[in-house]
């Protein structure tokens, strides 16, 4: 299990309605250093607000450093790069998608993670895009706004995302070096980065004043390199240990083998396992692929709810009405095997029914379970929309060099 330490207050925040405003809060309170990395950063009254706390930070003198992805975030509006280039703010794309795009299998390791860190206090970690509620970039415009979570966090983990995010900036100045030719300028940034590692660490935390009775918490990050398996080993194991119930809201679910059977396994030993899905078409990779793999979990006992309310776009987890999970990564192949990914997790009580609460309305109230016998006898033609989903994932998995 990974190693949870003490010291933390963390608190939930549902949707982007509570998020937005505490990210804005926090940047305009900002002294000294935001760093923020977004997968999406889209251009709506959201971001134009986000973009606008940035810049006011930028200008009072606060270093301001921000990432978004190429297939996130393909390009800035014009306006806003000559308003963040003005006022000092700094800023990265991570692998635009070039000419030949996804054709290039490198080019689908994406940044997918959410984090923000603020002074090297206060951190954001969730799934929440810079993107409005009730905007659905393929669909248009919503009446009911996106069924997703976040949480803000003081503690010793601040320290471990802003060395995380300090350290992926000054890759990415490396690689944007490298290709400008800036041969000097690549070899001090190469000096700085494997320096740093060694270097004690420069973050000053500022702890909750009675750290002891403080939350346990920890944050978990999926990259390419270290941390392969983290996020989904810490799945699995908080799942071997289940002695009641697991709870999953998940936007793209498509778990590997040993996930899968992770869920199945506790199951027979008495767990009630509860799996919170996306209801709605979104993407036909994403809706078909997954299906195949659900008559097992249903054979077993596992119970599957589809969110039919609006779109889930939730990654996170309760179990045993203890153990939680807020973040960014989804669990099917290109969170757990391409993209970065962020997680926090927290071992406390209260918390955790802070998340089950809107979990189990969510699935009592908009969400249909979904019954083994229909589903065994849903139309061949979505039968074979869902082979054929799957199918596809699998080359595009072989051809990035990965298995699942």
């Amino acid at each position: 299990m990974p190693t949870l330490r003490s010291g933390h207050r963390v608190q939930l925040l549902c949707s982007g309605q509570a998020f937005f405003p505490a990210l804005i809060e926090a940047l305009d309170a900002a002294r000294r250093e935001v760093r923020l990395e977004t997968y999406i950063f889209h251009d709506d009254a959201v971001g134009e607000s986000i973009v606008s706390a940035l810049e006011r930070a930028a200008l009072r003198g606060v270093a301001v450093y921000l990432v978004v992805d190429g297939i996130g975030t393909p390009q800035m509006p014009a306006r806003w790069v000559v308003r963040l280039q003005s006022s000092g703010v700094q800023w990265q794309q991570f692998l635009p998608l070039g000419s030949f795009g996804l054709f290039i299998p490198g080019r689908w390791r994406r940044l997918h993670r959410k984090l923000c860190v603020v002074d090297q206090e206060l951190a954001f970690c969730g799934g929440i895009n810079i993107l409005d509620d009730f905007i659905e970039l393929n669909h248009g415009v919503q009446t009911i706004p996106r069924f997703d979570f976040a949480v803000s966090v003081r503690g010793p983990l601040v320290a471990d995302a802003h060395n995380a995010m300090d350290q992926f900036w000054r890759r990415l100045q490396t690689t944007r070096q490298l290709g400008q030719g800036q041969f000097q300028e690549v070899r001090r940034s190469l000096e700085q980065l494997l320096a740093a590692p060694l270097q004690s660490p420069t973050v000053k935390v500022t702890e909750p004043a009675s750290a002891a009775v403080g939350m346990r918490a920890t944050l978990l990050l999926r990259d390419n390199l270290r941390n392969r398996k983290r996020i989904e080993r810490a799945y699995r194991q908080a799942i071997a240990h289940a002695r009641s119930e697991v709870v999953i809201a998940n936007a793209y679910f498509l778990p590997g083998i040993k996930l899968r059977r992770a869920l199945i396994h506790a199951v027979r030993r008495g767990v009630r396992v509860r799996l919170l899905l996306q209801g709605r078409y979104e993407f036909f990779m994403q809706y078909h692929a997954a299906k195949p793999f659900y008559g097992a979990l249903l054979d077993a006992g596992v119970e599957i709810y589809e969110y039919q309310a609006g779109f889930l776009h939730a990654k996170v987890a309760v179990i045993d009405g203890k153990w939680a999970t807020v973040g960014s990564s989804n669990l099917d192949p290109l969170s757990l095997l391409l993209a970065r990914e962020a997680n926090v997790v927290v071992d406390d009580g209260t918390f955790a029914q802070a998340l089950l609460a809107p979990l189990n309305s969510a699935i009592q109230q908009h969400s249909v379970r979904l019954d083994k016998a229909m589903f065994t006898h849903r139309p061949l033609w979505q039968r074979l929309k869902d082979r054929l989903a799957y199918a596809v994932m699998r080359l595009t998995l072989f051809l990035s060099g990965n298995d699942y």
